[in-house]
């Protein structure tokens, strides 16, 4: 009989397996930098092991270059898709990182320097993401903007609404339209959510009501396609460590600890939700939000 002692040398315990705030003081321009943050984020470079679950799967993913976006890149390649992630031209760097990743994993990696908020470049990402990888069976509506206002809904200026809502949902809604005409049977979207979607920090009001968008347009979608044979599916995730947060929040140190956890997710620990959900395993789910929120309780 194993005794508590011998079984709890082989569990991790989720409050102690990643950083816990407070972290130190740090504040960055956005779109923000994986290297300039303290504790560095973890995608899953020494952790993740794929198992054969996207053998041969073809997949976008926007937003690719860093935080939950690269992560999810580093699980699909592992589990043998071949990826093409977007990013925008400032974040090259990080891009590359992210591609070096999927190509170790002996997989295609395509960046592509994209900006979501405009209609033709959408199209055209599509067009190669077909003509790079031969098809697309999977998409993953990652990319996001965010900036906070602390001082209330006058900050919230019409140049940063018209980012926001152009990033989350215009973006989103051109890309799967037109994804969805080259999408065979027993294809996946998934979108990516937000504890925010369900309660929004006031400080983040444009934000979470793209998130709350995003929950409505994967139940409704996930109806409308479901004839065909794809599933679209959503993670909401809670308070993740990304450069979005030292590059967008005013007071990164506390970050996370509201959770029940005491701590932000690592990229890292939300990326299976996205393999799961892209894998045939999840063949009868289909127009649901897994929520990772760290023991947040949601609707």
């Amino acid at each position: 009989m194993t005794s508590p002692s011998d079984s709890d040398a082989a569990l991790s315990d989720p409050l102690r397996l990643h950083p816990r705030p407070p972290f130190p003081e740090q504040d960055q321009d956005h779109p923000g930098s994986t290297e300039a943050m303290d504790p560095r984020p973890d995608h899953g470079e020494t952790s993740y092991r794929g198992h054969g679950q996207l053998t041969g799967r073809k997949a976008l993913v926007t937003g690719g270059d860093s935080g939950i976006g690269r992560a999810v890149c580093l699980a699909f390649a592992r589990e043998g898709a071949d990826v093409v992630f977007t990013h925008l031209p400032e974040e090259a760097t990080e891009a590359e990182e992210t591609a070096r990743l999927i190509r170790d994993a002996g997989r295609t990696a395509v960046p592509v320097a994209c900006d979501i908020r405009d209609e033709q470049q959408c199209l055209a990402l599509i067009e190669q993401t077909v003509t790079d990888l031969g098809g697309l069976d999977l998409l993953v509506n990652n990319a996001a903007y965010q900036m906070s206002q602390p001082d209330g809904i006058e900050a919230i200026t019409t140049e940063q609404f018209d980012r926001v809502m152009k990033t989350n949902l215009y973006g989103m809604f051109w890309l799967t339209k037109a994804a969805l005409t080259h999408m065979p049977a027993g294809s996946s979207v998934i979108n990516t959510a937000s504890v925010q979607g369900y309660q929004p920090s006031p400080h983040l009001l444009d934000y979470a009501m793209t998130k709350s968008a995003i929950i409505s347009f994967t139940h409704g979608l996930a109806q409308m396609v479901a004839d065909r044979g794809i599933r679209v599916n959503a993670v909401a995730p809670g308070p993740v460590w990304t450069p979005l947060i030292p590059a967008t929040m005013p007071d990164p140190t506390r970050f996370g600890e509201q959770s029940p956890l005491g701590r932000p997710a690592q990229p890292a620990e939300m990326a299976p939700a996205f393999v799961f959900l892209a894998a045939e395993q999840a063949s009868y789910i289909t127009g649901e939000i897994l929520n990772a929120t760290g023991g947040t309780p949601l609707p």
